[in-house]
């Protein structure tokens, strides 16, 4: 099997293209800074993704930025904090401001010269349009959480991707699904036998951060650290 085997991309947003966990971080610090104790980052990330992986089972339907003010207000409970109404909603709507990976736009750049180029992730429209500005590409398809009704690893949402892609004229074979995330991403994936790409962004740092810990780790096809490194790949190939 060989990068160029592919016909398209299959992209994680958020943990892959773009920085959401010192987006957590920074987003969180009118909450965290009241904190008597300090958490550590990673601490902090653990929290974020046991009320987040909750509010998206328990509230499939729920559209992110609203889901991600609700998970500000649970973070409050559990750390004994008082806070606003309008603090969570502040909280709900800073996904636009989370910062890309250095490296993401040039990947995807040149990426886009040899695939098509496919979004499906755990996000609302509004907020993805303002990441989406900070990756610099245009994307052949953006399956969003909000479109689909429920949230990855949900094996609906990649029922729901392989069945638009389909009508794209994209087979399943021809699919190399890239993502971060073992959770959200690589675990479905290989329940729907998808080739994969694991952009082990956290390869230099413990634990699982804002995502659940998957157990058992998934197969994968390929691994980079960066999305650089996807690149640098590529070439060497082709």
């Amino acid at each position: 099997m060989k990068l160029t085997d592919f016909k398209a991309l299959t992209f994680d947003c958020y943990g892959t293209l773009i920085d959401w966990e010192s987006g957590m971080v920074k987003g969180l610090e009118p909450l965290t800074s009241k904190l008597s104790d300090p958490l550590s980052r990673s601490q902090i990330l653990e929290a974020h993704a046991r009320h987040e992986s909750s509010q998206q089972r328990w509230a499939p339907a729920m559209c992110y930025s609203t889901l991600l003010s609700v998970v500000y207000k649970r973070l409050a409970e559990e750390w004994n904090l008082s806070v606003s109404h309008e603090e969570c909603l502040d909280y709900g709507e800073s996904v636009k401001d989370w910062p890309a990976f250095p490296d993401s736009q040039a990947a995807l750049q040149y990426l886009k010269q040899h695939y098509k180029l496919i979004i499906l992730s755990n996000v609302d429209n509004l907020n993805f349009a303002g990441s989406s500005k900070k990756l610099g590409v245009e994307f052949d398809a953006i399956y969003t959480a909000e479109d689909i009704g429920s949230y990855k690893p949900s094996d609906r949402n990649f029922d729901y991707m392989l069945e638009k892609l389909e009508g794209l004229g994209v087979q399943k074979q021809e699919i190399l699904h890239t993502a971060e995330s073992m959770f959200h991403d690589h675990v479905p994936a290989r329940r729907h036998a998808l080739s994969n790409c694991w952009i082990y962004r956290r390869h230099d740092q413990d634990g699982f951060g804002a995502t659940m810990n998957p157990g058992k780790l998934a197969e994968f096809d390929f691994q980079f650290n960066s999305m650089s490194d996807l690149v640098e790949a590529h070439k060497a190939i082709s």
